[in-house]
């Protein structure tokens, strides 16, 4: 779980630096790269989401 948690916090941080040094120089390629940081951010969440939901459902069998 902490890794999963570490991911999602450097992909919003990364996501964040890019979008400053897009607004600060203009060069498309750091939106390209917050745009691939952000899917990376959802599908870090997701499968997060998905093991809470997996831990709720298995904790009363066990």
């Amino acid at each position: 779980m902490f890794v999963i948690r570490l991911a999602g916090v450097l992909a919003l941080l990364m996501v964040g630096g890019s979008l400053i040094l897009y607004l600060l120089s203009g060069n498309p390629r750091y939106r390209y790269w917050a745009w691939v940081f952000t899917r990376i951010g959802l599908v870090t969440l997701l499968v997060f989401m998905a093991l809470l939901l997996i831990e709720r459902l298995l904790a009363p069998i066990f």
